[in-house]
């Protein structure tokens, strides 16, 4: 990993607009015209590169982004879609039918553990939830039905941390397929060069980092990435979960500054998790050398990226995680709503929010707490006048 930095492999693309404009042509069409029918045809049935048929199949907008992205993550090639879900089903859908089996880490978004555990059933797919953590319980789960180890680089919310090198081995070693979900860590970690074999992400996060667009991608093999949009057994052709162009266009011109970005998301996150534990409080943040899997995710990360803008604080009960949260709120600290990645911190209660599709016997048992508030740090210029403004809050509220 020490020659891929995934932020020069962006800086290196570059693309000259229709016009000679620095930023792509948007194409703001839904459908293509031809100079001659069977240009048409040869193109409905993928044997000409360079032509494009109806947006549903692809735009030079998304293919744009596509590039962008698989060389980011180092793979062969990308598919974006219109949301973080809508590139987690497909993905799982074209990899599995009827009988197969999937093994999923037990702490992931709550829309892929809602997926996997109400609606794949449906098709006849089945999961086990595990420890991700412990590769002899990952192991153990594995079936002559099982196709797909799943997880996520990062865990949400627990912030668990996937050994990816070594899922890598037993899923090579079983014949399986090694998904991850890269959301909370881009450019820090890496999962392809590690050893997965599709790397997702909710663009809608991190990536396009101005909480204004909803997006995904699936990073894989061209051969992977050609079966998703193959026009008669696709999942996300014939699901049709397509990015609109516009916004690939915002989410392309957003990850030239990812770099500049996840350098002080991680910065302020360590900043703020090495006070609050010091000052007595139950801190969650892989860059602590409290974290169980923090010698791990060391030798995972790109170093200069750091270890995330994820954090995690338990301050006892729902009560008191609600009344701080308000009152962050109301001190212009943040903002008390889902997702992650904006340039202000985000704040939330897990199991009352993104996770509450987790029942709470199993919230108990994979120590999801009432207490429990997930931050997602923001850009703050001065972090310890961030630092002070919070601990005033937690102790007007005997948190502290």
């Amino acid at each position: 990993m020490k020659n891929f930095n995934p932020a020069d492999n962006i800086q290196d693309l570059q693309y000259f607009g229709e016009f000679g404009g620095v930023n792509p042509s948007i194409s703001d069409s839904s459908t293509y015209t031809f100079l001659s029918a069977k240009t048409m045809f040869d193109t409905f049935e993928g044997n000409m590169e360079g032509c494009y048929l109806y947006s549903r199949h692809s735009s030079p907008s998304n293919l744009y982004l596509d590039k962008a992205l698989a060389a980011m993550e180092g793979t062969e090639s990308a598919n974006v879609s219109a949301s973080g879900m809508g590139a987690i089903t497909p993905t799982l859908l074209q990899l599995c039918g009827a009988g197969d089996h999937v093994v999923s880490s037990r702490t992931i978004y709550g829309g892929t553990y809602a997926f996997l555990k109400n609606f794949a059933p449906r098709l006849g797919i089945k999961t086990t939830f595990v420890d991700i953590t412990k590769l002899e319980i990952v192991e153990a789960a594995i079936t002559a039905e099982t196709k797909v180890l799943y997880c996520e680089t990062v865990s949400n919310p627990l912030l668990e941390v996937a050994d990816i090198e070594g899922l890598a081995k037993l899923a090579k070693r079983h014949n399986l397929t090694l998904v991850v979900d890269n959301t909370f860590s881009p450019l820090s970690v890496s999962p392809a060069k590690l050893g997965a074999d599709i790397v997702i992400h909710s663009l809608t996060k991190y990536i396009n980092g101005s909480s204004d667009t909803v997006g995904g991608v699936t990073c894989a093999s061209q051969e992977f990435i050609d079966s998703l949009k193959n026009v008669n057994s696709g999942a996300s052709m014939l699901l049709g979960p397509t990015m609109d162009s516009m916004r690939s266009a915002s989410v392309m011109k957003n990850l030239r500054t990812l770099h500049i970005r996840m350098k002080q998301h991680s910065y302020n996150a360590m900043y703020l998790a090495e006070r609050f534990e010091k000052d007595g409080l139950i801190t969650v943040y892989p860059g602590l050398e409290s974290h169980p899997s923090h010698k791990l995710y060391k030798t995972m990360i790109n170093a200069e990226y750091g270890f995330g803008g994820m954090m995690t604080l338990d301050v006892g009960t729902l009560a008191k995680a609600n009344a701080l949260m308000e009152l962050m709120q109301a001190k212009n600290l943040g903002y008390l709503a889902v997702s992650l990645g904006f340039y202000k911190t985000l704040f939330s209660a897990p199991g009352t929010s993104t996770s509450s599709e987790i029942p709470l016997e199993e919230q108990i048992e994979m120590g999801l707490t009432d207490g429990l508030i997930r931050f997602s740090i923001g850009l703050d210029n001065d972090i310890e006048r961030t630092y002070q403004m919070m601990k005033a809050c937690m102790k007007e509220l005997d948190i502290m």
